[in-house]
């Protein structure tokens, strides 16, 4: 399969100015946050919209999907969905990001801006996207399959998303937030896939990033204690070789240094009394 290299982007899109901006939007970085991760109820709840929106939007965008279409194409349908439904698309003019959603195509791990590469038979195409509505974001992500994708993509797909789901299974009140790491990387060993570091799940809620870190892997480092209404992504990205990334020269595209295929799978979630609601369906 041909390495994915950059193509032409387009200029950014253009945002009425009815839709109510994220506060970090044109800004080098976002402020720190020091709030909470534990949302009341009156914010999970628009966190619910936020996050059918989001879901509603990438699977606009997934419909176009297929051999010859550009993924600058799918931004342009996700975009668009997103401002009819009163949402901020939250990727764009964060930290400078041009587009309205990541676009990464194989070996592109996470963050690829979408261009005019026309998509080819047999991509795995991951589509992230995050609609900021009301104050609020839900963010999620899913690897899409373009044309007839080979028996070893089609299953690091399928065990990309079971891991995702092994994790979400694994939040529980009075838990560290590493057991999530755990079950993950168990799963994702058994298959001898690499499980990328060097991102991880997030705190998202009113902030896009809060700072708090969900780990795909087995760590002691990270041991935030799990309680009811706290929110955050699980998000693993697992590769079907080693799990080592490089960055493009855009700053943001991230690639494996060995150029194996990633998967990867998303949902923005709420704790619970007894385990976990996924808030981006």
């Amino acid at each position: 399969m041909t390495p994915v290299r950059p193509y032409p982007v387009t200029p950014m899109r253009q945002v009425p100015e009815r839709i109510p901006r994220p506060p970090y939007v044109g800004d080098p970085g976002p402020e720190l946050y020091d709030g909470p991760d534990v949302m009341p109820p009156e914010i999970v709840e628009k966190m619910r919209h936020a996050g059918r929106v989001a879901a509603a939007a990438m699977a606009a965008g997934a419909e176009l999907v297929t051999p010859g279409t550009t993924t600058d194409a799918i931004d342009a349908a996700i975009h668009d969905f997103l401002i009819q439904h009163g949402a901020y698309p939250a990727t764009l003019r964060y930290r400078g990001f041009p587009k309205s959603c990541c676009t990464s195509v194989n070996e592109v791990i996470c963050h690829g801006i979408p261009d005019a590469r026309p998509l080819e038979d047999g991509d795995m195409v991951k589509i992230d996207v995050t609609a900021y509505i009301d104050g609020v974001h839900g963010d999620t992500c899913a690897t899409y399959l373009c044309g007839e994708v080979d028996e070893a993509g089609l299953l690091l797909s399928e065990r990309t998303h079971e891991a995702m789901l092994r994790g979400i299974r694994a939040v529980r009140p009075g838990r560290r937030v590493n057991v999530i790491g755990r079950v993950i990387e168990a799963f994702a060993g058994r298959f001898g896939y690499g499980v990328v570091r060097d991102f991880t799940g997030h705190g998202c809620h009113v902030a896009f990033h809060s700072g708090l870190i969900i780990p795909h892997y087995d760590t002691p480092r990270f041991d935030d204690l799990m309680v009811p209404g706290m929110c955050f992504t699980i998000e693993p990205m697992l590769a079907e070789g080693s799990p080592e990334s490089s960055i493009w020269a855009d700053g943001w595209t991230a690639v494996t240094r060995d150029r194996s295929r990633v998967a990867q799978f998303e949902h923005t979630l709420v704790v619970t009394e007894d385990g976990a609601e996924i808030l981006t369906l």
